[in-house]
């Protein structure tokens, strides 16, 4: 009897704990929508072409009447020429963007005021931006810089470490926490690597991560797939330290792309590179490697990362990139929109415009590594990105000359859809030998 009531007791109080996390589960949907609509169906637009944008605020999924608008238009990330306020007579309303003589981007920013609270929301569109050509020089030595770093980094014994983690395993999949030697004695680079338990043959996938420091957690997803993944952070940390050490570390440290910019030999990146290419050494090592299948994908600081690792490493046959970093930074110095983590933008220009500065960046700028790519490659990003703005991007992708699959999502920010995952997947899956 005392057992009934206990089992009581709980079921009741688990539903009243779901109920209350329900109560207050965040919303799916917005309450006020707004609505940018270009009027060129892809975004895109000829240089010299006007754009227009109908605007519809959408309160409870209706158009509502006489809602005011303010507006600003202007070139991608740089400051508005163009401001307005518009009354949305029937629930929509059109805007000019003007246009723009330049491959390039223009955006339009929206703002509406509701019962109090201000709402917003943002699109870019493009102009020839098939066009856009890079800003960032590149140095005649760039290829025997990178050549000699790789050879120094090689000396180094990748000395690998591998523990069995049966807590994060699965029924078809094993993980391993790794710790690497990388381009100095001493200093190490962690990672998971995931495998199939199958017995036999498997292609190999690295995983490089976007920017931070931060925690990161085994994914056992490419395993799932037939891949052995490696995915790994770049700051010599161990991913099984807890969120709060890596916040505290995170916050004592700082930017660390700005670490030793002013030094191409020892800027923080080069040993984030060459720790790339100490990943493909030590899949490539592994006795399950089917010794020809090697790719690498990312996004962000990963698609940057991605991009570099395949220019540097002639192992890789095949990579995938979601909207890279470190792409093209001197944009801000000619106008327009350079890439994250935006090194050149006004309010750094003060500390980073400089000679030597701007030398470092020359050697470690994704449009350099991208030039150099010779095998496939897979290409995503959208128009709403502010972290890796789409300028910076086609910049990027722009100047690749091997073989691309691109696939534009123009309506997504600093994300990306699942159906763009499924087909990157699918894409690298039909590169394999």
């Amino acid at each position: 009897m005392k057992y009934n009531f206990f089992i009581f007791s709980f079921l009741c109080c688990y539903i009243c704990c779901t109920q209350a996390v329900a109560q207050n589960s965040p919303a799916p949907i917005k309450l006020v929508d707004i609505l940018l609509t270009p009027d060129a169906k892809d975004w895109n637009y000829l240089t010299g072409q006007k754009a227009t944008v109908t605007v519809s605020i959408l309160q409870f999924g209706v158009p509502r009447e006489d809602a005011i608008i303010r507006y600003e238009v202007g070139p991608e990330l740089m400051p508005p020429d163009k401001t307005g306020q518009l009354t949305l007579k029937k629930g929509t309303g059109k805007i000019d963007l003007g246009t723009s003589r330049q491959p390039g981007f223009r955006q339009l920013v929206v703002r509406t005021e509701l019962n109090g609270k201000t709402y917003s929301n943002m699109v870019k569109v493009g102009y020839a931006p098939e066009k856009i050509a890079p800003t960032i020089p590149l140095p005649a030595d760039f290829a025997d810089f990178w050549q000699k770093a790789k050879a120094e980094a090689a000396k180094v014994p990748a000395d690998p470490v591998l523990t069995h983690l049966p807590a994060h395993s699965t029924a078809t999949v094993n993980v391993y926490l790794v710790s690497l030697q990388n381009y100095q004695k001493g200093q190490r680079l962690y990672g998971y690597l995931c495998t199939p338990k199958a017995p036999g043959k498997y292609p190999v996938l690295f995983s490089p991560p976007g920017a931070g420091i931060k925690p990161m957690s085994p994914y056992t997803g490419y395993a799932e797939q037939g891949f052995i993944s490696f995915s790994t952070e770049i700051h010599g940390l161990s991913p099984e330290l807890d969120a709060g050490t890596y916040k505290s570390i995170s916050t004592a440290f700082g930017d660390y792309w700005l670490n030793k910019l002013d030094d191409k030999d020892n800027y923080y990146y080069k040993r984030v590179y060459l720790g790339c290419v100490r990943a493909i050494d030590f899949l490539s090592s592994l006795p399950e490697f089917d010794g020809k299948n090697v790719l690498v994908t990312g996004g962000s600081q990963g698609g940057a990362l991605a991009i570099v690792t395949a220019a540097l490493d002639k192992r890789v046959i095949a990579l995938a990139s979601f909207y890279p970093a470190l792409s093209d930074m001197t944009g801000y110095l000619h106008g327009r929109a350079g890439g994250w983590p935006h090194l050149l933008s006004p309010r750094q220009q003060a500390s980073t415009n400089t000679p030597a500065k701007l030398n470092t960046i020359s050697y470690y700028d994704v449009v350099n590594f991208a030039k150099q790519l010779t095998v496939p490659g897979f290409y995503s990003w959208g128009y709403n990105d502010n972290t890796c703005p789409p300028t910076s991007v086609y910049a990027a992708i722009n100047a690749v000359k091997a073989p691309k699959t691109i696939a534009i999502t123009p309506i997504s920010g600093h994300w990306r859809f699942e159906e763009t995952n499924q087909e990157s997947m699918a894409w690298l899956k039909s590169q394999l030998k």
